[in-house]
């Protein structure tokens, strides 16, 4: 079902203005069945999943999609932390709201905010990794898609930390489990 959505939404922001890469980036929506749990509001799991298309929409928005598919890049969440205020109900409309918080030499920073008619339900923020053939794309690869930050862009050294201590050892090294 996530699939086919974010094809549809992929066909959707063709079609939606363009933006810069660092605007911050509106998308309206509406609660569906599928998004609810037993307790019919938006189940939590879900947020994460609305989110990737609004991160989706941004990049097509910008023209970031098309030289990243160009270049053969593609990303991958890393880290992602979400707070709740508001539940969200089957049939209510709301926004995604979203921006790029800034990026360091492993991650763009993506913070989304769900929001209803000016308040804020729900934010998250979410790290993602470019990866390209080679590895993880550089920050000065970075640079030359998304262009440099505006000066009033800088990552805020907590979410920098956050990524740092709430990564799990890198696919190279050994990640044994065991309850300790």
């Amino acid at each position: 079902m996530h699939f086919m959505r974010m094809l549809l939404q992929l066909l959707k922001s063709r079609r939606r203005p363009a933006q810069g890469t660092w605007d911050t980036n509106s998308l309206p929506l509406r609660v569906l069945p599928s998004e609810i749990d037993i307790f019919m509001h938006v189940n939590n799991g879900a947020y994460f999943s609305i989110m990737d298309l609004s991160r989706l929409d941004m990049m097509v928005r910008s023209g970031v999609w098309k030289a990243m598919r160009s270049r053969n890049w593609s990303g991958v969440v890393s880290s992602e932390t979400i707070s709740f205020r508001k539940s969200l109900k089957l049939g209510q409309r709301y926004s995604v709201e979203s921006k790029i918080a800034g990026y360091d030499d492993r991650a763009v920073y993506f913070e989304h905010r769900i929001v209803v008619e000016g308040e804020i339900y729900a934010r998250a923020f979410i790290a993602t990794r470019l990866i390209s053939e080679n590895g993880t794309v550089t920050s000065d690869e970075l640079v030359e898609v998304f262009g440099p930050p505006p000066p009033d862009v800088e990552l805020p050294d907590w979410l920098h930390d956050w990524r740092l201590n709430n990564a799990l050892p890198s696919t190279k090294r050994p990640a044994v489990h065991t309850w300790t």
